[in-house]
């Protein structure tokens, strides 16, 4: 009886022994599998930093490279933008100056017959009723001739008593005056024209030398000059 509770005792203290080995055993398993996963969380951790950091340089490099392009694009929008603009303006300037071409020619075929308008009226001196009703009715078309040319923007330049400009005016006689000082106008021999601001015919004007002086043309030549003058009214009031 003795002898059997001896061998359980000793069985007892082998099992416990054992069990102790074994939980030893598995505590060191234990530690060793914590120390492992540690450390792979720590190589995790270090892979994963790493890669976000190479992610974010990635990154910065692209947002740097499409600012870049932005900027580039934004460059070549605003030139294009500034070209087309001043394509508009330069075919809207053409277009006016090709509409002011084509009416100043055609007004300055009208001229002509202005002229013999104003001729005739400082010529007529009606005298009976019957002419006087036809003095009338060719100053209402006058009227109408000049109202016309006032629409499309003519306007007559007021030259006698002003200062010679060669971009205004051409001098066809120059002559002494004790009225007018050297280079004013003294005569208008045709009346001169503005279209918008600009000069849709010369006035051919008699300039001033100045009192005392002698004329540099001799009366053969100013006779010469009235009669070109002359002709070219007969041919207008032959067309």
């Amino acid at each position: 009886m003795i002898e059997k509770q001896s061998d359980n005792i000793e069985n007892k203290e082998e099992n416990f022994s054992e069990e102790r080995s074994n939980t030893e055993d598995s505590s060191v398993i234990e530690d060793q599998t914590n120390e492992d996963e540690e450390l792979l969380e720590e190589s995790n951790g270090n892979i994963n930093a790493e890669d976000l950091k190479n992610t974010i340089t990635n990154n910065d490099a692209r947002l740097e490279q499409l600012e870049k392009e932005h900027e580039t694009l934004k460059s070549q929008y605003v030139r294009i933008a500034a070209d087309f603009d001043n394509f508009r303006k330069r075919q809207s300037r053409d277009q006016d100056d090709l509409k002011i071409q084509l009416v100043s020619k055609a007004l300055t075929a009208i001229l002509p017959i202005v002229d013999n308008f104003e001729r005739a009226r400082q010529q007529l001196k009606p005298e009976n009723e019957e002419a006087q009703n036809l003095h009338r009715s060719y100053q209402g078309l006058y009227k109408q001739l000049v109202e016309v040319l006032k629409q499309q923007g003519v306007a007559p330049m007021r030259v006698v008593g002003q200062q010679f400009d060669p971009n205004l005016h051409e001098a066809v006689l120059r002559e002494a005056s004790e009225e007018f000082n050297e280079d004013i106008i003294t005569e208008e021999l045709q009346r001169g024209y503005h279209l918008e601001g600009k000069v849709l015919r010369h006035a051919l004007v008699k300039v001033s030398m100045g009192p005392g002086k002698q004329n540099s043309q001799e009366p053969e030549e100013k006779d010469k000059v009235e009669e070109e003058i002359d002709s070219e009214s007969s041919i207008s009031e032959d067309n």
